[in-house]
């Protein structure tokens, strides 16, 4: 029985990985969501059709509770102001950190109708993938299959298309997309 050598995989210099770090960029600002949170981040979140292509009803106060309270739990969760006028305008959220596999997951990320279409997304995420490479080689992303708005945000940073995917057995099959670290 032949025995092939293997290759030492590359790795490269990592930290530790903060899931709740203050960002700044041009546009906005990320820091940690704290409950104090809750009345302005209900009414950025209050429009119906923020939520019209995702399942949840997250515009009800009843529903949004629970989602607030989870993304409180995550101990992942940050919230995104506008640094013109320093509004809350949106929240995302880091999940699933593995060291062992090198990764983390970026999502939940909901955004007013005002700041949609231009840079912020963007810049969100760009904020969040650079802080994650600080520790991590791959970060995902999983996308709900019917909406093609957050897939197509996605796509446009990058990150490439892997199949479908379940994040645990009994969750519902979701676009899963991956983008690995540049090596420099």
């Amino acid at each position: 029985m032949a025995h092939r050598a293997r290759r030492p995989e590359l790795r490269l210099e990592t930290q530790a990985f903060d899931p709740q770090p203050e960002l700044t960029g041009r546009l906005v600002e990320l820091r940690p969501l704290h409950v104090e949170d809750y009345a302005a981040l209900y009414a950025a979140a209050s429009d119906p059709l923020i939520w019209e292509l995702h399942p949840d009803e997250r515009w009800r106060e009843d529903v949004f509770r629970d989602y607030f309270a989870q993304h409180l739990a995550s101990g992942g969760a940050l919230l995104i102001v506008d640094r013109a006028d320093g509004s809350v305008i949106g929240t995302s959220r880091y999940h699933g950190y593995d060291p062992e596999k090198s990764e983390v997951e970026i999502g939940w990320t909901f955004l007013v109708r005002s700041h949609w279409g231009g840079a912020v997304n963007g810049e969100v995420k760009q904020l969040m993938i650079e802080h994650a490479f600080d520790s991590v080689e791959r970060v995902v992303f999983f996308v709900a299959l019917e909406n093609l708005r957050s897939r197509r945000a996605v796509e446009k940073l990058g990150a490439t298309f892997a199949g479908t995917r379940r994040r645990t057995p009994d969750a519902p099959e979701r676009a899963f997309y991956e983008l690995r670290r540049p090596v420099n």
